[in-house]
């Protein structure tokens, strides 16, 4: 492998996610593995259920937005 791709992987592996990206991520990975079992499920769905999530996550019920 090139050094040069080398040393992106190796930047790219020791960089910490940001939370936005690995919100992103778990989204994600919801979707594919709902929607092989169930076509019906969007990417909507996802979206909404996680928003759903965390604004019962929330403290004393108010929402996180």
């Amino acid at each position: 492998m090139p050094s040069n791709l080398q040393a992106l992987l190796k930047i790219a592996r020791d960089r910490p996610n940001t939370a936005i990206e690995q919100e992103a991520q778990r989204r994600s990975f919801a979707y594919g593995n709902t929607h092989f079992e169930n076509e019906s499920i969007t990417r909507s769905t996802i979206d909404k259920a996680a928003e759903d999530l965390k604004a019962n996550d929330a403290p004393h019920g108010h929402s996180a937005r």
